[in-house]
């Protein structure tokens, strides 16, 4: 199996290095195409694959092509790609927002998979959903589910439309904990607590708290039960959150940005 991947931003270089580190191809065996200089010269000073410039002829000789640019970069790249790409040949899109239809009619091309990727695929904790064009076959899911494994955990999906409200829940997921923690930690500081304390106090506390949800059989309701016991400073906090109706405009907030995400994905 050979690998190109179109784009050597953040995404991209995830991937390519999982790939190398998981032996799933040798760096003669993968490529990634990289258009701006600066990071081309970069990208060769980690020596993960063979590079280019541009998409041209060679392109052929790679099974799965990885579409790792920026959504309102790809009508450009797929006016280029479209005169190389073989029918055998697989497109596996990371873009956000555009549809499978978009990236086929775009491509003139059929086997096409699209998948939604979050930021800590970086350290290996990602959490991808992906769908496939309707005619995929088996071999096709299984080989993806495996690519996307290399970077954490995968979940195929078979409705598309889904992949919107996945955009929400994990694509941003990363940035709403992010938030939260800043506050937490502002909240230590005007408390009279040195601002490194305090991240490190609220960042341990994430940690913990994650690995008793993700191993424990209690339900969420029971696991702050187990936190907040009646009339103590727990209940003080989460009293206030309900009254400022924290939880509905969370939701919102996550409604909003499926919102978006299928704004996006009304046209590539």
């Amino acid at each position: 199996m050979k690998i190109a991947i179109l784009g050597g931003g953040n995404m991209g270089m995830t991937y390519a290095k999982a790939f190398i580190s998981r032996k799933i191809v040798s760096k003669d065996e993968l490529l990634i195409i990289e258009k701006h200089d600066e990071k081309r010269a970069q990208l060769k000073l980690e020596g993960v694959a063979s590079l280019s410039a541009d998409i041209d002829e060679s392109i052929k000789n790679y099974d799965i092509l990885i579409v790792a640019v920026k959504p309102q970069d790809f009508r450009v790249l797929s006016e280029k790609l479209k005169s190389y790409l073989l029918e055998s040949q697989m497109v596996l899109s990371i873009m956000a927002g555009i549809q499978i239809s978009q990236i086929q009619d775009l491509l003139n091309h059929k086997n096409v998979v699209r998948a939604m990727p979050n930021t800590p695929a970086q350290l290996g904790f990602g959490i991808t959903a992906f769908t496939v064009a309707k005619d995929a076959s088996f071999e096709n899911i299984s080989v993806v589910d495996m690519l996307l494994e290399t970077t954490g955990k995968s979940i195929f999906m078979k409705d598309e439309s889904l992949l919107d409200a996945v955009t929400a829940l994990s694509g941003s997921g990363p940035a709403y904990f992010y938030y939260i923690v800043q506050h937490m930690i502002e909240a230590g500081k005007q408390m009279g607590v040195e601002e490194n304390v305090a991240a490190m106090l609220v960042k341990e506390t994430m940690m913990g708290a994650f690995q008793i949800l993700n191993h424990s059989k209690l339900s969420i309701d029971e696991l702050i039960a187990m936190v907040a016991s009646k009339g103590g400073t727990t209940e003080a906090a989460l009293n206030t959150m309900k009254q400022r109706e924290v939880g509905p405009h969370i939701m919102e907030a996550l409604k909003n940005a499926e919102n978006r995400a299928k704004e996006l994905s009304g046209g590539a």
